[in-house]
């Protein structure tokens, strides 16, 4: 040892510790790394994240060669430091020496470059690649044997390395990664949020009530049929005797061409147009109601309970709403339910449905159990109002203002400007 100079020993000391800190900021960059975004870079050819995949198919191996490098490199650095402490201060120096490598150690090989590693983990593990896949062929038969050590003795404690590795992401995991991560527009993000969110809801949350159903009664004279096929807005209406219950068929406008041109029109051709009608338990969920519809061919269907009775109906373009939105422009301002006021109230029909209120004037009314706002209010009072009253549900401040066959017929609500306003600085942001 004394035969090598002291710059030499300098020089080998730099060395290591440019060593020791490359190794630490590379196992802390491969493990950082966004695996999802690495495999959408190695896709496109990019052969550093090719590289960085190879090796992050076994991180157990990675880490185990990281390891081996830095152990080495860190037990060679007191070694050369103690010999330079003696060439320049004699062996009182020592202890000083080691503390002052400890410090440095500290600094520079691990605070350091595991920080900046953490921070920007692409630019320095893809660069890293270059020296880590060669090494960790050099190093594989070392690797293979402490790995195979460390194996036997995590089985002791019952974990399986092999079978602990996991690269799936859960509904969960992904719905909080859109929400949070994903580098998408609002829009975008809000339509595959609300796609993940299909599997929360069923029908009977997004049906119309079979009360507001419009369909054809067979049993009405002819041409009373005729004229509200002649003005329907619908291009499927459902065809029942006096009762919804006692369902018939469904008709598609489209059919209803040589009909309506007929000298003489009759109920019997009109069956003759109907389809015959599609049955939806009350239950069902709504990601799976939308391949249901795309496997049947189906557009509508009516949704029944556990006794067969019809509670409303939904159709296809019932759940696309759920993912785009309201296809029209201002739907408070095209709805008979949701009528706005000049003092920032709104008057609603007691037989809106809560979801449709809630996302369309983006409040929060509780919406688990009832379904309208005529449930939800006597639900909160306990009993059947017989005039009218103030309550406060949350945020919202209600004014029942018609009550009529045992149900709230409409309400005048406004939402405290101080929960809005929050709420929109939230949404800003």
């Amino acid at each position: 040892m004394n035969t090598i100079s002291l710059t030499s020993l300098f020089s080998i000391l730099i060395f290591l510790i440019i060593l020791a800190a490359f190794f630490a900021a590379a196992e802390t960059s491969m493990m950082a790394l966004n695996r999802y975004r690495l495999r959408h870079l190695a896709k496109q050819n990019n052969r550093s994240a090719k590289r960085a995949e190879d090796l992050l198919k076994r991180p157990d191996k990675l880490i185990g060669m990281i390891l081996i490098c830095n152990t080495c490199i860190i037990e060679l650095l007191p070694v050369v430091a103690t010999l330079i402490a003696l060439r320049l201060w004699g062996e009182g120096s020592v202890l000083a020496a080691t503390a002052i490598l400890i410090i440095v150690v500290l600094i520079l090989c691990e605070i350091m470059p595991k920080t900046l590693a953490a921070l920007y983990p692409e630019k320095i593990a893809l660069p890293a690649t270059w020296l880590l896949t060669p090494l960790q062929l050099i190093l594989q038969p070392v690797v293979w044997l402490l790995n195979g050590i460390v194996n036997k003795l995590t089985k002791t404690f019952g974990v399986d390395i092999n079978e602990s590795r996991q690269d799936h992401l859960s509904a969960e995991e992904l719905h909080t990664l859109v929400r949070d991560g994903a580098l998408l527009p609002q829009r975008r993000r809000g339509m595959l949020l609300s796609i993940l969110d299909l599997e929360k809801s069923q029908v009977d949350d997004i049906m119309i009530p079979r009360n507001d159903v419009i369909g054809i009664n067979i049993n009405e004279d002819i041409d009373t049929i005729i004229e509200q096929i002649s003005t329907s807005q619908h291009t499927r209406l459902p065809v029942f005797k006096d009762d919804i219950n006692d369902i018939i068929g469904i008709l598609h406008m489209r059919n209803l061409s040589r009909f309506l041109h007929l000298e003489e029109p009759t109920k019997q051709e009109l069956l003759k147009l109907c389809q015959q009608p599609y049955f939806i338990p009350e239950s069902t969920p709504l990601h799976t109601q939308l391949f249901n519809f795309q496997k049947s061919k189906e557009r509508i269907g009516l949704v029944v309970d556990e006794y067969g009775d019809v509670l409303g109906i939904v159709t296809l373009e019932d759940i696309l709403e759920e993912i785009v939105g309201q296809f029209t422009s201002d739907f408070a301002n095209t709805t008979q339910d949701i009528t706005p006021e000049k003092d920032g109230s709104y008057i609603i029909a007691g037989s809106a449905n809560l979801r449709e209120i809630n996302r369309t004037l983006k409040w929060n009314l509780p919406s688990r159990g009832t379904k309208t706002l005529n449930g939800l209010i006597m639900e909160m009072l306990e009993d059947i109002p017989e005039s009218s009253v103030c309550l406060q549900i949350d945020d919202y401040l209600i004014e029942l203002l018609q009550i009529k066959d045992n149900s709230i017929k409409s309400v005048r609500i406004m939402r405290k400007h101080g929960k809005e306003k929050e709420d929109q600085e939230t949404e800003n942001l």
